[in-house]
């Protein structure tokens, strides 16, 4: 099997990720917090390693100030719901996966939060001038932007964005689904004051693991109330970090798998992530560019942009694509709307979907010229 779906989640994982998850599982490492023998002292040294090589891996002065999720959708749900409030006012970006917009759509319908999409072109680039203009004076709480649209691969300019919105008193919320571990990310220098992500994908962790960095100057509502093995005897959720936002037995397990795939991150190293995997985009591009019929979405040949390259063939469904590839060539690609209708608004393919391949830090150029091969034989088909 050729994999190329690395945007959905990454595959297949570094040894040390397995080594990690069963050695939990099998040394007798139990609920963390929760006690003061050996094997819980254990799991929270576990958690400890992993929160704070995400820490190094994002500039986060303070690894308390990460708190753990079961994937980014969570860790977004904590910080749009955990922040706003009835009458605030939101603006977000055209090419926001579901995980931003339905949590914002739902605010909008229950509570009379106020939202605005700021306009993309067919590359994902955002129109900066619109954002500004959309800020409302003493009333605008909340920027959310996608770092990169799963879609399209586009890259937002985070740090511009950021700029705009301190400048107008709002906070900045990015959703680093599918840039946290394969391109650079510093909060400090970003002036990101919530970050989400998860831990399945560039970060190589198992699923079910993600997180959200909060600002220590925000105190969000806590998404879930219960225990967190601290000042259990008080009514109220701890104030302590990251206690107040990790009620329940945390995915031990998974976080020591992350904290292994975060390691490997910070080994071969973020740049070198990001420039492997931009080069075998460009392949991608110029052998499918050669190809009659195919219109390739997002950033043009030679732009910034994340390991993802989507496209549609004339007169084929994507789904159709997808299908070929997996059943005739043992190649994995995602066809559909990627959870990111507002995306093929922008894209302009809400009505037929897309074929997305996307690659990753284990991606050769032998698999990225197999799929240009095979895409060549079912055009001629």
């Amino acid at each position: 099997m050729i994999y190329l779906d690395h945007a959905a989640t990454s595959w297949p994982k570094p040894a040390g990720v397995i080594q990690a998850v069963q050695e939990v599982l099998t040394s007798g490492t139990t609920n963390p917090g929760r006690g003061t023998h050996g094997m819980a002292i254990q799991a929270g040294r576990v958690l400890m390693r992993t929160r704070s090589r995400i820490a190094q891996l994002l500039n986060v002065k303070n690894p308390a100030d990460i708190a753990f999720t079961s994937n980014t959708t969570s860790a977004l749900n904590l910080a749009i719901k955990g922040l706003l409030r009835p009458g605030d006012h939101v603006i977000a970006t055209m090419v926001e996966h579901n995980s931003v917009r339905r949590p914002l759509e739902f605010l909008k319908r229950a509570y009379g939060v106020k939202v605005d999409y700021i306009a993309a072109d067919q590359e994902g680039k955002i129109d900066l001038v619109g954002f500004e203009r959309s800020f409302m004076s003493n009333n605008t709480r909340l920027v959310v932007c996608s770092h990169s649209s799963n879609l399209l691969g586009s890259i937002t300019p985070v740090k511009e964005i950021s700029k705009l919105a301190h400048k107008n008193g709002a906070l900045l919320l990015v959703d680093a689904a599918q840039t946290a571990g394969a391109y650079s990310i510093d909060v400090g220098d970003m002036g990101i004051d919530l970050l989400a992500f998860p831990g399945h994908k560039a970060l190589l962790g198992p699923q079910g693991t993600g997180g959200l960095y909060i600002s220590p100057e925000i105190d969000l509502v806590p998404h879930l109330h219960g225990g967190t093995g601290s000042q259990s005897e008080e009514l109220e959720q701890p104030s302590v970090r990251p206690d107040r936002y990790e009620a329940g037995t945390p995915n031990t397990p998974g976080i020591a798998g992350l904290g292994e795939g975060v390691g490997e991150v910070l080994s071969v190293g973020v740049d070198n992530i990001h420039k492997h995997e931009w080069m075998l985009t460009q392949l991608i591009m110029k052998g499918l560019a050669e190809i009659p019929g195919i219109h390739i979405l997002g950033p043009a040949l030679g732009k910034p942009r994340t390991g993802i390259v989507s496209f549609n063939v004339e007169n084929m469904d994507a789904a159709e694509v997808a299908f070929k590839l997996d059943r005739n060539y043992q190649i994995a690609v995602r066809a559909g709307f990627h959870c990111t209708p507002l995306g093929h608004e922008t894209a302009g393919t809400l009505q037929s979907g897309a074929v997305r391949a996307s690659v990753g830090y284990n991606t050769t150029v032998e698999e990225v010229q197999a799929l240009i091969t095979a895409m060549q034989e079912i055009y001629k088909s």
